[in-house]
Parts: structure tokens; sequence; C-alpha cells
């Protein structure tokens, strides 16, 4: 048994997989408060796997392995977490100290990187893989042929921050007009400003009323989103492209549109259509927790260098 736990701001999904499991699902899962601050977080992260744990029957001990994937920056060698605000980890050991609770050897991993692994594993994807994640802000993480691509400085598929409109809206990395201001929950927040929950699905049901700021709002959004799309296929001409992320709930209701733009760039394009870019493009399964699964599996390729020392 491998357990993963995908350690959100505001909450740990954590899951059990059968450790042969050759499209990996959860066996078990818990939910529980993320906390703040190293200990909340460290001593929640704890209870989330002695709850699995129990419930799975298998001692801590006896575990595959554990993974963790975590919001921010990572360095997946040695488990620390350089910073991860929306927990209030700063210069974390996390793996060195989560091993060191559990008893066992921990891997940690970037959340985006982590979903991307969880999404090929769990929908028997081949080859190249990017995952989409689509929401507060917009990156992608890079399975390709089953090993997780960071890059040199672990920027790898940070996709958000590309600059695409000069004159666009200032974006929280300090540039201006980066992709993720037009294609993100937080872009549809801009776009469609209001006190819904949930802005983006606010701006969908206004444009579907036939709002026409709503309608303008939206194609920003959808083209943005097919931009994204477009850049993952130019970089690293991936086989499939995994929408996932908050935003991905809002299901064809925003990939249709997405679609539509892609068919309508591949009509003034024939260098653009021969990628047929909209049949890369997949929705994850609504429910699967793609995060947890990719960070057990990410503990499944620990070695004695990259996880926490025991003892």
């Amino acid at each position: 048994m491998r357990l993963g736990l995908d350690i959100g701001g505001t909450k740990i999904d954590a899951v059990a997989v059968a450790d042969d499991a050759r499209s990996p699902r959860p066996v078990h899962r818990v939910r529980l408060a993320s906390g703040f601050g190293a200990d909340e977080v460290l001593g929640n992260a704890v209870e989330a796997a002695q709850r699995l744990s129990a419930l799975t029957g298998v001692p801590l001990a006896r575990l595959s392995s554990v993974g963790v994937g975590v919001p921010g920056v990572v360095d997946a060698t040695t488990g620390r977490v350089g910073h991860a605000v929306n927990l209030g980890l700063v210069d974390t050991a996390l793996g060195d100290e989560l091993g060191r609770r559990l008893g066992v050897p921990v891997r940690v991993e970037n959340d985006v990187n982590a979903a991307a692994l969880g999404a090929w594993h769990a929908m028997s994807l081949q080859g190249s893989v990017a995952y989409l994640n689509l929401g507060t802000g917009l990156a992608a993480g890079l399975v390709l042929d089953g090993q997780v691509r960071r890059g040199a400085r672990g920027a790898a598929g940070e996709i958000g921050h590309v600059p695409v409109d000069p004159a666009g809206a200032w974006c929280a990395c300090g540039q201006r007009g980066c992709l993720e201001t037009v294609a993100s929950g937080s872009a549809a927040a801009r776009l469609w400003p209001t006190t819904a929950l949930h802005p983006a699905r606010a701006l969908l049901d206004a444009a579907a009323d036939g709002d026409h700021a709503a309608l303008q709002a939206r194609r920003t959004l959808v083209d943005g989103v097919a931009q994204a799309v477009r850049l993952l296929a130019l970089t690293v001409d991936v086989q499939t492209i995994v929408v996932g992320g908050g935003m991905s709930a809002l299901g064809e209701e925003l990939m249709g549109p997405v679609r539509e733009s892609l068919a309508a760039q591949a009509a003034a394009s024939s260098f653009i259509a021969s990628l047929d870019l909209a049949s890369r493009l997949v929705l994850l399964p609504a429910g699967l927790p793609a995060a947890a699964v990719g960070a057990a599996m990410a503990g499944a390729q620990a070695d004695p260098v990259a996880v926490a020392t025991v003892g």
C-alpha cells in the first residue's frame, strides 16, 4: 500500500492506493484541514497518514511508500519546501521531518507535478502528458514517458508566467500581461467582477444569458485557455493535455468553447491545423484526486538520495 498526501492551501486530501495497481485509484481517502505553519501542517499530515493506516490495516512501517504534493517552490531531491505562502512554510525540511515523525521515507513533490503524474497513472495514459492546472493561477505539470520533467531550475511548465500581452494586466509575479492574467480563476474574477463565490461560474452563466460584457469576457478567458493549450503543444509537443484544477469543474461549458477557439485557430493556419490540438485535450475525470494519487506514485519513485533519512 502507498500513501499520497495532497497538502493544499486549506485541506489535506490523502489517499491510499494499492502498490500493485496498474491504474491506481484510491482504496481509502481522508480529508482534513491543512493548518498554517510548519507545526500545524506536519501534525495534520501525520494524522492523515495515521487515519489511512488504520483504514487499510497496514502499519505505517509496512507501507511501500509515502509521497506528498505541496504548492510552491519544492526541491524534490531534498524534500525541502522553499516557499509555500498559503501554508506558512518557508525553507521547511518537510520530507525529513514528516519522515521522522512517521518512521518511513517521504518524498515531496510540487502539487501540479504530482497531479500530472497522478493523471498519467490513474487515466492509463501513454507517452508524454501535460497536466494543465486551471485554478486560481495557471501552471502545467509535465510527465514524459512516465517521468516528471521539472527543468533545470524547477520552472518547467510554469506557462502562466509567459507574457502574452505587453499592454495587459499586471501579474502577481511582477510581469505584465502574463498568460495567467487571462486564463485562470483569478483572471475570471478580474474580467467579471462579482460577489459570487465562483466568479468563473458566474461569468459563464451571464454569458449564457446573452450579456454582452460577459460574452466578451468569456471570449478573453476561452482564448487564453486555448493559447495555453497551443503553447504546451508547441513547446513540448505532448500527446495528451489533461485539464484539471478548480475550473475543470465547469466541464464542457468551458471546454466546448475552448475547442471552438482551437478550431478557429486551425482554420486560419494550416500549420496549427496539422497539430490537431483539440483531439489531444481531455478533462480530468470528476472526483479523481490526481495530486494525491500522484504523490503516492512519486513516493514509489523514491531513492536513498531523494527521501528523508529515517532514524
